[in-house]
Order: structure tokens, then C-alpha cells, then sequence
């Protein structure tokens, strides 16, 4: 078990501090990261947070997954590696319109 945490199901007004003071009774909380759009600056509704041990990690899945935040229960579990490689979404080759051919 790793002590970084995937913490979903958040409001979109969730902040570092709000998650932060959330799981700061666990333990010591590394770091915190809720991941935001890039265009609006809002939250995604999901965040990152990396407890000082995994005893704190533990404890903290067992006690907030489920847990009510800003009205919203969240789901909390351990992180799980990114996959390495992959790139990225782009568009295949080829094709485009699919509108009349003239």
C-alpha cells in the first residue's frame, strides 16, 4: 500500500485547503493536488492527496471514503500508477468531413 490517495466524487468547489484540513486528522498530509480544468481554472472533482505514512493512508481510506465533504460522499482508495506511454487522444489519419462529395 502506497500513501498517495485518489480522492473522487468532490464538489467543484473544492479547494487544497478544504481537502487538506479534511484528512489532516489522519495525519501528516505531503501533499495535496485537486486537479482543475484548464480552461476554467475549476475543480474536476477529483484530487490527489499524499499522507506522510501509510498508516495515515490506511486510516484515512477507512475513515473518508464514504464520508460526507461540502455535501458530496467521497470515494477514497489508494492511487494507482499512470500508465506509461500512450500520448495522448490525437486523431486518427485519414477521413475527416463525411459531409457530400461533390
Amino acid at each position: 500500500m502506497g500513501a498517495r490517495l485518489y480522492v473522487g466524487n468532490l464538489s467543484f468547489q473544492a479547494s487544497s485547503e478544504s481537502v487538506r484540513a479534511a484528512f489532516a486528522s489522519f495525519g501528516e498530509v505531503v501533499e495535496v493536488h485537486v486537479v482543475s480544468d484548464r480552461e476554467t481554472g475549476r475543480s474536476r472533482g477529483f484530487a490527489f492527496v499524499t499522507m506522510g505514512s501509510e498508516q495515515a493512508a490506511s486510516k484515512a481510506i477507512a475513515e473518508m471514503n464514504g464520508a460526507l465533504l461540502d455535501g458530496r460522499a467521497l470515494k477514497v482508495n489508494e492511487a494507482e500508477e499512470r500508465q506509461q506511454g500512450g500520448g495522448g487522444g490525437g486523431r486518427g489519419s485519414g477521413g475527416g468531413g463525411g459531409g457530400k462529395r461533390w
